[in-house]
């Protein structure tokens, strides 16, 4: 937040805020407002100086980073200024840094980056950077950006995104979670519903909610690789990305790739984009798809949905099938030499786990089911017609 004149004061409606300078841990200095009495301006300060304290009508947030205004229509603008400069010059630490990032998806990542400079209203998917080993350049991409962010970004924790009192990042570009684990539903609801949201209700202490635009993107680092989040099968909002272990140790690469921030920016927009918005968050769920993704996906599965996945594949393949029809009764039959489940367990687990519904009435379908064989005292799967109200499964439903 930037002083826009000499006086430390400002009115905004019908309250007065002050300039406040915060030495942070790090020992940068940035500049938060907050609530000042005007009684105490008076005692504090010189008639001459409260006459002259600038007045606004209210407060209003719209991000830029290359053509800022804090005043717009009267209106005091909460975003902060962006403090970098573009210039020429090198960046070669940076581009090997967000290469090692980004991996195959190079391209992709300094899009992302771009967007995020240019475009900051833009919607973009959750970038998850994951890891089981140490010294991945993980947290150090979180302090990074940060250094390039400022003060419209910030890191939190698990129990900071969790409390209901979210004026502290509700206003934020760039919303990173560093160690999540961030377990229950609910938790991926409502990072899933915020990243595509446009309004959003921040809340703070004491204070009525007050709905405000939202454009926040979050990044997730975790050393889970598995589940740090519950994500469905057909979720397209999350870029999950593995990273390995940085091959050189480099103690002081976050500090000499702040020093290239100038010209790393530059580089950015002088390059042009590598793809275009072909989607609300930009890029297509093909394309940010990875094995990460995919192997999230197998952790959050359920030990009956990955039991009724096997069970329906192996069918299908066995018999060479396009697709094929199971009654909730004849999948409970199936699974139960492993586990127990009953219909109505097997019906959710369909319906949430797949998407699909089993047909309104009775029809005719042919049944799969497992026969015993005495002599070698094992199973093979047998087929007879039969009635029943049936689900149709495909291959492509099986995937991961």
């Amino acid at each position: 937040m930037a002083k826009i004149n000499k006086i430390p004061y400002i009115r905004v409606g019908t309250e007065y805020y002050k300039f406040v300078e915060q030495v942070l841990f790090s020992g940068d200095i940035t500049i938060k407002l907050k609530l000042w009495k005007l009684p105490t301006i008076k005692q504090d300060e010189l008639p001459e100086l409260v006459r002259e304290i600038p007045k606004y009508d209210d407060f209003t947030i719209v991000p830029d980073h290359l053509n800022y205004k804090q005043v717009i229509n009267n209106l005091y603008n909460r975003y902060e200024p962006f403090e970098h400069i573009p210039v020429p010059g090198d960046c070669e630490k940076t581009i090997a840094f967000i290469r090692h990032i980004f991996g195959e998806q190079f391209e992709l990542g300094l899009d992302y980056l771009k967007i995020l400079l240019e475009k900051p209203v833009q919607h973009l998917p959750v970038l998850c950077l994951v890891s089981t080993e140490r010294n991945t350049g993980k947290t150090t991409f979180l302090n990074w950006l940060k250094a390039i962010f400022k003060g419209n970004m910030t890191v939190n924790t698990n129990e900071d995104f969790r409390s209901r009192f979210n004026v502290d990042w509700a206003n934020k570009l760039i919303i990173g979670i560093d160690e999540v684990l961030l377990e229950k539903k609910e938790d991926s609801e409502r990072i899933k519903n915020l990243s595509t949201a446009k309004i959003y209700k921040a809340e703070a202490k004491g204070v009525d909610k007050v709905e405000i635009p939202f454009f926040g993107k979050f990044i997730l680092c975790s050393n889970n690789t598995d589940n740090f989040i519950k994500i469905d099968s057909d979720e397209t909002r999350y870029w999950i990305r593995e990273i390995p272990p940085l091959r050189n140790d480099n103690i002081n690469l976050l500090s000499e790739m702040i020093v290239e921030i100038p010209a790393f920016l530059n580089y950015l927009i002088n390059r042009e984009y590598s793809t275009s918005n072909r989607s609300r968050m930009w890029f297509t769920p093909d394309q940010i798809r990875t094995e990460a993704l995919v192997k999230v996906i197998r952790g959050n599965q359920t030990s009956l949905e990955k039991e009724l996945r096997i069970i329906i594949k192996e069918a299908m393949l066995n018999y060479d099938l396009i697709e094929i029809q199971f009654t909730a009764g004849d999948l409970c039959e199936l699974v139960k030499g492993t586990m127990r489940a009953s219909v109505s367990h097997v019906s959710e687990t369909i319906r949430t786990k797949f998407g699909i519904t089993n047909i309104p009435k009775p029809s005719t379908y042919k049944q799969y089911y497992f026969e015993s064989l005495p002599v070698t005292n094992s199973e093979t799967v047998c087929s007879r017609t039969k009635k029943g109200r049936y689900y149709t499964f495909t291959l492509d439903m099986l995937e991961d």
